[in-house]
């Protein structure tokens, strides 16, 4: 039966909360009623259905021939099963995701090498209310003035300021 092995696909709830937004919890609690109800449900169905006893509806029904029309017909019914036509985009857009989470991860380790070497200068230069000019401009050339290109004061552009 398909709903069984639909069944068997077993969600991790606790993994599935964690990553649910605080503002969401109410709708992830209405979808984790609703899909316990209908795996109930589904649990509840026997693995097979229940057979039709043809002979007690060909003794009630008193038109001749048509219970046996019937079990033809319901005899001959053949239910297609779903075919699954998703699961390989979803699969496409799981391992792009997963590709673009890894440049993701690898350009944040990159980023956590820079700020380290930073975090590195501040703590090994001199405390600030020991510095001179000279040292705060030879830690931070960005500060240096250029009194040569612009001898009065500010000593910078006025668009920089």
């Amino acid at each position: 039966m398909a709903g069984r092995r639909v069944a068997l696909k077993a969600i991790d709830w606790v993994a599935f909360a964690e990553r649910v937004p605080p503002n969401q919890r109410g709708m992830f609690n209405a979808l984790k009623t609703r899909s316990d109800g209908i795996s109930a449900k589904l649990a509840s169905l026997p693995e097979k259905p229940v057979a039709i006893d043809w002979n007690f509806y060909r003794s009630a029904v008193a038109k001749a021939g048509m219970v046996d029309e019937f079990e033809k017909k319901f005899k001959a019914l053949q239910i297609p099963e779903p075919t699954d036509t998703q699961t390989s985009n979803i699969n496409a857009q799981e391992a792009e995701a997963n590709k673009s989470a890894q440049a993701y991860i690898e350009g944040s380790k990159a980023r956590i090498a820079e700020y380290e070497e930073k975090l590195a200068k501040f703590k090994n230069m001199i405390p600030f209310d020991q510095m001179t000019i000279e040292d705060l401009n030879s830690v931070f050339p960005e500060t240096k003035l250029d009194k040569v290109k612009h001898p009065y004061w500010p000593h910078k552009p006025i668009a920089e300021l």
